[in-house]
């Protein structure tokens, strides 16, 4: 029987990542009413940094024999520019391991140089990967149809072998620097007419901006949100909801970040539901006191009536619910509830239901199909090339506006700002103008 020690570094890596993941489960379904919540919090990021660096460490080791193992038998093996090339690839996959526990050391007002660097290198740690990885299929897929394998000679060969890592770090330059460049773009504002079945006369026409995803944490911080802010304000809305994940930290710590939000107003309310992302923090009802200090009303499992400015007898339901992620980190006193959400909505008068995941989306019409739209995020479009094919099948509404059946539509947007990688590649950064017309 083999050893642990007998195995190789990347099935030892895997077994890690498994005794990672299976600690967590342990800790979700075990210590999270006995551990405190501060405790919780530095295990749960703790666990989840460990399990995403073992997992990446099998993936280094493969760029690391793509990279600089391929070409150690070279004649440019000894030579001055290959030293330098092998300390810039480690400090590449140092950055890109390091990104993960920034979380927990560098979240600040606005974003540290080096959380910037750790992450543009996982982002373009991934892009690498999936080269090599095409690259090579590619090559034994060329291989089998021509049956030229065994016949090539040993200059070919390593001619060939050489080609495949210098290729894929040309195209990981070139789409880093695109999905830099997009990501630090303004998020597009666009501007979407849904209609709402018994939606008021009165209120045709009511404008509805959607955030999403902002992320306030190691690369998203005061000045991006700024940013944001001036940009809904400008477009007048006459309610503003944000969907979710507008945070990676605690309350306390980037405070001064999230400080442009009381600038916010609309006639007739802000409002917020959590995503995973808030359950991740651990730090869910300091979020819920600092968004009330703004005059932003958290939507836990409850609704309100928005009323028409323009008669008293109209209006509509506007609810939201918890994200489904606290259900799974069984968070104390949260976790989607439907039917408490919708209490007293009833199917005279239209509902507009906040959901941040889409799958809560689909969940929340099978039990109730009169609601008229649910309005989305958490996909951010995939946010990068090839992150967006996960997502997309991961998704039951991947971005965009959807019809379901005779009166109900879903809404995903796909974010305001982006998770940690700062870039996007294949998805744009966005402000969702929704214009509701009646019937």
């Amino acid at each position: 029987m083999i050893s642990f020690k007998q195995l190789p570094v990347e099935a030892k890596a895997a077994v890690a990542a498994g005794v990672v993941f299976f600690s967590m489960m342990l800790s979700r379904s075990y210590l999270a009413e006995q551990l405190e919540l501060r405790m919780r919090r530095w295990l749960l990021r703790l666990q989840m940094a460990l399990f995403a660096n073992a997992l990446m460490l099998i993936g280094s080791l493969h760029v690391w024999r793509s990279t600089v193992t391929t070409f150690s038998r070279s004649s440019a093996a000894s030579s001055f520019c290959f030293m330098l090339w092998k300390i810039a690839v480690f400090m590449f996959l140092a950055l890109a391991h390091s990104s993960f526990f920034t979380l927990l050391f560098l979240v600040a007002e606005e974003p540290y140089f080096f959380s910037l660097a750790a992450y543009t290198c996982l982002g373009a740690y991934i892009l690498l990967i999936f080269f090599l990885f095409a690259l090579g299929s590619v090559e034994q897929a060329y291989k089998l149809l021509t049956g030229r394998g065994a016949k090539a000679g040993t200059g070919n060969k390593n001619s060939r072998t050489a080609m495949k890592p210098v290729l894929a770090v040309m195209l990981t330059v070139v789409l880093t620097i695109v999905g830099l460049l997009n990501a630090s773009q303004p998020p597009t504002v666009n501007s979407v007419e849904i209609p709402i079945h018994k939606l008021p006369s009165t209120m045709n026409n009511l404008k509805v901006v959607l955030l999403s995803d902002i992320h306030l944490g190691p690369t998203v911080g005061k000045t991006k949100l700024a940013m944001v802010v001036r940009m809904v304000k400008a477009l007048k809305p006459d309610i503003t909801v944000i969907v979710g994940d507008l945070t990676d930290s605690e309350a306390e710590i980037i405070r001064p970040a999230v400080e442009p939000l009381g600038e916010l107003y609309s006639p007739l309310g802000t409002y917020f539901v959590t995503g995973n992302h808030e359950y991740y923090t651990s730090d869910v009802s300091n979020w819920f006191e600092l968004l009330k200090s703004f005059n932003i009303r958290p939507l836990h499992n409850e609704n309100v009536k928005i009323v028409s400015p323009k008669s008293a007898d109209d209006w509509f339901c506007l609810a939201g619910v918890d994200d489904i992620e606290a259900d799974v980190l069984r968070y104390l006193g949260h976790g989607m509830d439907l039917k408490k959400a919708l209490r007293d909505c009833s199917s005279e008068r239209a509902i507009v239901l906040l959901a941040h995941q889409p799958v809560a989306a689909k969940w929340a019409l099978q039990e109730r199909p009169d609601i008229n739209l649910i309005l989305s995020g958490h996909t951010h479009g995939g946010q990068m090339f090839p992150l967006n094919a996960g997502a997309y099948f991961l998704n039951p509404f991947f971005v965009g506006l959807y019809k379901v059946g005779e009166n109900t539509f879903v809404y995903v947007s796909p974010g305001t700002m982006y998770f940690g990688i700062p870039m996007r590649l294949g998805s744009r950064a966005e402000i969702t103008e929704i214009i509701l017309r009646s019937p």
